[in-house]
């Protein structure tokens, strides 16, 4: 009897495959830039940063070229810790007048992820798969999650309560839960996650991985200045307010930013939504009001990105086993 093949492994399982912890950095507008990139990619998870970080736009080649070369020379070096894939944000949004030029950069560079967001088009999802890259759809609901899919995407980022910038309002359970009813492919969530205990939970919702963007803000690497990394390690849940005021789409961002910006954050005027802008004028008011998710009241101080993550692998572990503990606990009678 002839033994059969295996089943082949879901896009997700071969992601995750690439990766010693089932973490996506998610791509921080201003904060992310290549070194942040590069040092969450040592570290095993996926790296990302918005195309339009850099600025101007010739700089992306530039970027595009650093990272993945950098990331080759760590692999070569390190054949037995092998980075992980790296992933670059594309605002699919009319407003962005760079998409055409930043998305053939990245089929030049065959960009490992690509992660859409405001808009799902088909040819952006097209150019990706033409040399076998991977495109991930930023969602808030289920109508839009069928978009996504129906367009294209291979992955989906459930955007929930509680995320940094640009976020939804369902509960990460509510929302999983009910893409889950209808989609098997590769699932991320996206919502106050900073700590290993969080990452866990998201598995067990659901989720193939974790989505963290506001914890790397508190970090070396990050283009933030020190006074926004302070007001993430001071900050807790009840210090973001969730507004449409900065880009027309609603996000959450750090009251005292909002304060320091001569407004009262808890009565803020609201923007039109049509009026949406990613250009220079978004840009300098994302640098004015600081976004940022519900979880940071888990960040404690300023670290390198490899050390952060260090410590959210000691407490993904710690959390399985005490997960294992209360299973067996449980068959035994003990609970």
């Amino acid at each position: 009897m002839t033994a059969s093949n295996p089943a082949p492994l879901s896009t997700a399982a071969r992601l995750r495959a690439q990766l010693s912890f089932p973490v996506i950095g998610s791509p921080l507008f201003i904060i992310s830039n290549p070194d942040l990139v590069i040092a969450q990619c040592k570290a095993g998870i996926v790296g990302s940063f918005p195309a339009l970080n850099a600025r101007p736009a010739s700089q992306l080649d530039e970027w595009l070229a650093q990272i993945t070369e950098a990331l080759q020379a760590w692999d070569k070096a390190n054949p037995h810790a092998l980075s992980a894939p790296f992933a670059v944000n594309q605002i699919v949004h009319r407003s962005n007048d760079r998409l055409e030029q930043d998305l053939e950069l990245c089929v030049k560079y065959r960009v490992p992820i690509v992660i859409t967001s405001l808009g799902a088009r088909p040819e952006v999802n097209a150019a990706v798969h033409s040399y076998g890259g991977l495109t991930f759809h930023d969602v808030v609901n289920t109508a839009f999650a069928r978009k996504a899919v129906d367009k294209g995407a291979d992955g989906l980022i459930a955007v929930a309560a509680g995320a940094g910038g640009h976020a939804g309002m369902l509960s990460p359970f509510a929302l999983i839960q009910q893409i889950r009813a209808w989609w098997d492919g590769p699932l991320v969530l996206s919502g106050a996650i900073g700590t290993g205990r969080a990452v866990l939970a998201a598995e067990v919702m659901g989720a193939d991985f974790a989505y963290i963007g506001s914890a790397f803000i508190a970090t070396e690497e990050a283009n933030a200045s020190e006074a926004y990394k302070a007001a993430i390690v001071e900050g807790a849940a009840e210090d973001i307010v969730y507004t449409n005021l900065v880009t027309g789409v609603h996000g959450n961002y750090l009251k005292t930013a909002i304060r320091a910006a001569g407004l009262d954050p808890d009565n803020l005027p609201t923007s039109d939504p049509s009026a949406m802008d990613f250009g220079s004028g978004s840009a300098k008011a994302w640098k004015d009001i600081w976004g940022s998710g519900q979880g940071i009241g888990a960040i404690q101080t300023v670290l390198p990105a490899r050390e952060l993550l260090d410590r959210l692998k000691r407490e993904y572990r710690e959390a399985r086993a005490e997960c294992s503990t209360i299973l067996a606990d449980i068959e035994a009678g003990r609970r």
